[in-house]
């Protein structure tokens, strides 16, 4: 413990800690129970106002579908445009639509839920680049979160389908935490489309011949989500999915 504590009064003497190296010593430091308590209490509060707030807006805007995707992608690219499209086709087809909230593909859907004259939704998050508030997001639909597990309980507790567009690390971990919840039944199924088949092919290669192979995951569970090569389809699987059992948009 003594070596410990030498190694870290070392790192500290470092004028040019950069934030990750102050956050990684922060970790490391020994605190007393009044300032534990102190933390934890505001993070407790803080949480609960965000859980609150989230309810209290979401729970007036009706059936939706959450499209996902990566924040970097451009208004020239053909996801972009895809998911413009997809978010105007759902809007046509009585849904809402929620996004990240920020630019790229999550800009796409609010611009093709705005422009059509539906309901625009976007559950920001508060990061240290990428992302800010895009502006097609319905003024009173708006809503920011410091803390990501809340953000993820509101998407999927206000969904109604999953479109999962081409991203990167934060579009996985939507998209395998909503399979992981309807497939220990934590939640009830719902359609998650994977779009772009190109992009997502070497995923799904790799689930079925690693995954499927070792055992890890059951072959029905690759019925949890469909992947498509564009917008029709897309819109398809979410009707599809709520005809099959005699409901409707306006449910």
């Amino acid at each position: 413990m003594q070596e410990k504590r030498t190694k870290l009064d070392n790192i500290r003497t470092k004028v040019d800690l950069n934030d990750e190296e102050k956050k990684i010593i922060r970790a490391f430091e020994e605190k007393d129970w009044n300032e534990i308590k102190s933390y934890d209490s505001w993070v407790i509060f803080k949480v609960m106002s965000e859980f609150v707030g989230g309810f209290e807006k979401l729970a007036k805007i009706g059936p939706c579908v959450s499209i996902f995707g990566s924040a970097r992608t451009k208004p020239d690219h053909k996801y972009y445009k895809m998911a413009e499209e997809i978010a105007a086709k759902l809007v046509r087809h009585g849904y809402g639509v929620v996004t990240g909230g920020g630019p790229g593909i999550m800009e796409a859907g609010n611009k093709g839920a705005k422009e059509q004259g539906g309901k625009s939704v976007g559950l920001n998050i508060i990061l240290p680049f990428e992302q800010s508030g895009n502006e097609y997001i319905d003024l009173d639909k708006l809503i920011t979160f410091d803390y990501f597990f809340v953000r993820k309980v509101m998407f999927v507790k206000y969904s109604q389908g999953f479109i999962v567009m081409p991203g990167g690390f934060g579009t996985l971990d939507e998209l395998f935490e909503a399979i992981t919840l309807i497939q220990t039944k934590k939640i009830g199924k719902f359609p998650i489309v994977l779009v772009g088949k190109d992009y997502w092919g070497g995923l799904i290669d790799w689930i079925k011949s690693t995954m499927l192979k070792e055992k890890n995951i059951n072959e029905k569970d690759l019925d949890l989500f469909r992947v498509v090569e564009n917008e029709v389809e897309a819109v398809d699987v979410i009707d599809e999915f709520y005809a099959k059992y005699l409901l409707s948009p306006n449910f």
